[in-house]
């Protein structure tokens, strides 16, 4: 193939506004050369230029996820995958089959269950007992933020009815106090002592098959929310990508957020910045950049952990004590975000509660106040529920608005698990994008996979709709929520591209870029927004070389499991 294409026959979005009718685009050596008037082409590409037929099809940025966590992913993949359970029942016997494969392994390690598929989201340890022959089994949930363990584990870990719940996490107890076999949050950490860790083979494994399946829905770059840290058995994610890169198997750009330790101090500020310099010299080509710092201020609806201005309610629907959890104070929340935004570190905090939405905003308020306007690009996470006032707030701020379009709709855990515990009203709250957008607020876009799909296609449906394909329930939130198609893919383009400080040669089509694209049909802005889901990823390109085709039936079809769930 020659190293200069043509892609025509095509509407073209170029990252912002309506897609360009009757243009083509010319790549050469990797960058884009030109966008040109078709009739045009032959004044501007050479005569053994490869052409690329589009056949109506769209030719768009390659997508970029502002929030995703792919060596987990790709790890969980090669390991006990649940993600393909409807029900109980399923995973069970998914656990089982497993187990039964496996007999050699002394723990079953993995995750990917659903909350909504048991009462209360919480799994009881006689199930997974059963399931997994007694052994040792520790199993995230798909969201990440609950542990399910057999007998056999507890046991090994030491946890009894004495075992007090740590600060900033829940043990679900069975009457006499004794570990029903759920952990949520924190106290997941009580099996540290005990679980296996993740080999740095099986994570460098985990992030190649990871980057196979994330191509294939189009995605070029990423935000990877959790490096520098390990966690429930993961080492740090970041040799696998320094391994990658050493080996020429890094195709995609990566952003690495940098863990905060919520029980560290600001000391850690100083290290993160050394360490981002560190990658900045061995990366020139900022294939890895370390320029991004990740705060979990609060956890998540489901298990009422996520910070809430207003208490959750009861089963009978009375007011609780529990208005959720802040995983840091407030005061050194804002001394921490200060601290990072003048030592030139992005912020990315995960705020899910609007308690702890306005806690972040009030970190990037004094952020502001005290370093003026540093370019920090600091951005929110997951925002499931905005107060009103603080709506207005994003703008004035410059604070990013970091949505998971897959989750703004209704489905059994939402509806569930977690509407039914807040206060009246605040249905009409839930992830509020349309406001956000009203409100002069910045989008980026990111999936938060391996939580739910990767997939930006299926999430763009349900930013548009706020309904997942098939659903008979209204929009989640109001119709005033839905998003317009071209916002969503800006959003996952430039947007993302924007928050990676990849914005200049990144996240759109124009001249000087990388020839980072993905060819989607049908073209989605030709088809009724209830039909969105059925456009797909065709072809994906990274700096002018076809790395995907969906025509290719040797390559593994990427991975899309449950199109729902939440947050890390």
């Amino acid at each position: 193939m020659s190293s200069e294409l043509v892609f025509h026959g095509g509407a073209v979005f170029t990252g912002t506004g309506a897609p360009l009718e009757g243009q083509a685009v010319i790549v050469r050596d990797g960058r884009i050369a030109a966008v040109v008037p078709e009739a045009e082409v032959a004044a501007h590409a050479s005569a053994d230029a490869t052409r690329v037929d589009l056949a109506g099809a769209l030719l768009s940025p390659g997508f970029q996820d502002a929030h995703i966590h792919p060596v987990g992913g790709g790890v969980e993949l090669l390991q006990c995958n649940l993600t393909e359970a409807e029900d109980a029942a399923q995973t069970a016997a998914l656990i089982r089959a497993y187990a039964e494969a496996h007999p050699d392994e002394e723990w079953i390690l993995g995750g990917g269950w659903s909350m909504d598929s048991f009462p209360g989201g919480n799994p009881p340890r006689g199930l997974l007992d059963e399931a997994a022959g007694g052994r040792p089994v520790l199993l995230q949930s798909r969201d990440h933020h609950s542990t399910w363990a057999s007998t056999a584990a507890i046991e090994r870990a030491g946890i009894t009815a004495a075992t007090p719940d740590p600060d900033d996490g829940r043990i679900v107890r069975e009457a006499d106090g004794f570990p029903a076999g759920t952990f949520h949050e924190g106290a997941a950490n009580l099996f540290a002592a005990v679980r296996p860790a993740t080999s740095d083979d099986l994570a460098y494994q985990g992030l190649l098959r990871a980057q196979d399946e994330l191509i294939a829905l189009g995605i070029t770059g990423w935000q990877d929310a959790m490096v520098g840290a390990g966690s429930g058995g993961m080492a740090d994610p970041l040799a696998a990508y320094e391994r990658a890169a050493a080996d020429g198997r890094l195709l995609v750009h990566v952003v690495g957020a940098q863990w905060w330790a919520r029980d560290g101090g600001i000391d850690q500020v100083e290290r993160m910045a050394e360490r981002r310099e560190r990658a900045a010299a061995a990366h020139p080509d900022r294939r890895i950049d370390l320029g991004t710092t990740k705060i979990m201020v609060d956890g998540v609806a489901e298990n009422q952990t996520a910070a809430m201005l207003t208490p959750y309610r009861d089963e009978t629907g009375h007011d609780t004590c529990n208005h959720g959890l802040s995983f840091i104070d407030p005061e050194k929340l804002r001394e921490y975000v200060t601290a990072l935004d003048a030592a030139g570190q992005q912020v990315h905090m995960h705020a899910l509660g609007d308690r702890a939405v306005r806690e972040a905003l009030d970190a990037l308020q004094v952020a502001r106040d005290a370093n003026g306007d540093t370019d920090g690009r600091h951005h929110l996470a997951h925002l499931q529920v905005v107060a009103p006032d603080d709506v207005s707030r994003f703008a004035p701020l410059d604070a990013i608005a970091n949505i998971q379009a897959l989750w703004a709709t209704h489905e059994d855990q939402l509806d569930e698990l977690t509407l039914p515990f807040l206060q009246d009203g605040q249905v009409d709250r839930q992830y509020p994008f349309g406001d956000l957008v009203r409100e002069g607020a910045r989008l980026a876009a990111g999936s938060d996979w391996p939580v739910s799909t990767a997939d930006p296609l299926a999430a763009i449906h349900v930013a548009v709709n706020r309904a997942y394909p098939g659903s008979e329930r209204p929009p989640l939130g109001g119709e005033h929520q839905r998003l317009a198609l071209e916002t969503a893919f800006a959003a996952y383009t430039s947007g993302s591209a924007y928050v990676n400080r990849r914005e200049s040669d990144t996240g759109s089509i124009r001249a000087g870029y990388l020839a980072n694209l993905v060819v989607i049909e049908p073209d989605p802005f030709g088809i009724p927004a209830a039909d969105l889901h059925t456009a797909r990823v065709a072809s994906t390109w990274i700096e002018g070389r076809r790395v995907h085709s969906a025509s290719d039936t040797t390559a593994p079809a990427p991975a899309v499991p449950d199109t729902h769930r939440k947050e890390s």
